[in-house]
């Protein structure tokens, strides 16, 4: 969770808070004094000032009060729980003492999993050396997979690279190659969730190679070079309040993959191709910056 916190008293005017988000970009501050936690005021509630033409009035008159808060002592799994259940994009978390401590949103799920998941696959590499089998035991394995990703189906995104993650881990591929892979598909198969109307992302193993082809159905990119650079991104407050939209999609997969191109057209759809070569293995590769639908 994020602990340092830019807070809102009271009798701040929702312009104030306005110029908080636009600062730190954030979509959602917490009214507080004292630790004590009255209120939250979302980029919503700021749009509705604008077009209602009180911007200029105190928080405590417009704020939401009614909040569903998480405990700081909650196992994580909790938090991910009242994500799917309430559908908001963050909440704030108090202590024993019910101060406010600090607030959680999809994006420090995300961060964490993600973080836990090459741990794990580290952790995988060091207890079989890196290495499961002999290279050449590769060479005449062949599957495919094809998985559809539909658009802002957070409920489900993520279980494309899921799957073909325990695909690769039963047949003793090595643990890292498991985890390029596994970040090549997971930021492929967001980026479609966030940004395109939906598509579908395919998997293929064959002559020692994964390839993971990700084609959508629009709305396509304007500027594919500029897509690709770290920190673009067209995601809007929403898409950002949820965790994503960081810009990093398309670069992390760059970073990870051997071969790496992307096709796409303004109104017709995208087409990204990753490919990520077993004997490659023996050369170093750059990790990925964190997860998020670039």
């Amino acid at each position: 969770m994020t602990t340092e916190l830019l807070v809102a008293a009271r009798h701040t005017t929702l312009r104030e808070v306005q110029d908080i988000m636009k600062q730190i970009k954030i979509s959602g501050v917490p009214v507080a004094e004292n630790g004590r936690l009255y209120g939250l005021i979302s980029i919503d509630d700021i749009i509705r000032a604008l077009e209602g033409g009180y911007i200029d009035e105190p928080c405590q008159k417009h704020m939401s009060t009614k909040l569903v808060v998480l405990e700081d002592d909650m196992p994580l799994s909790f938090a991910i729980s009242y994500f799917d259940r309430y559908r908001y994009g963050r909440f704030p978390v108090l202590d024993r003492n019910q101060r406010l401590v600090g607030i959680i949103c999809q994006r420090d799920i995300n961060r964490t999993l993600l973080v836990e998941l090459t741990h794990e696959l580290r952790r995988m590499e060091e207890l079989t050396g890196g290495s499961s089998a002999p290279q050449d035991d590769y060479a005449g394995l062949y599957f495919f997979r094809e998985f559809p990703v539909s658009k802002f189906d957070f409920e489900n995104a993520g279980k494309a690279a899921t799957t073909i993650k325990q695909l690769l881990q039963e047949r003793s591929f090595p643990a890292r190659l498991i985890r390029r892979v596994a970040v090549a598909a997971y930021e492929l198969e967001m980026n479609m969730c966030v940004h395109s109307l939906g598509g579908v992302l395919t998997c293929q193993v064959s002559n020692g190679e994964v390839e993971i082809v990700a084609r959508d159905t629009g709305p396509g990119i304007a500027d594919v070079e500029w897509a690709c650079r770290d920190g673009s991104s067209t995601a809007n407050d929403w898409i950002r309040s949820l965790g994503f939209g960081a810009g990093l999609g398309l670069p992390n997969v760059k970073r990870v993959a051997d071969h790496f191109e992307i096709r796409s057209q303004e109104g017709e759809g995208t087409r990204v191709r990753a490919v990520l070569v077993l004997a490659s293995e023996n050369k170093p590769k750059e990790e990925s910056q964190g997860s998020g639908g670039g």
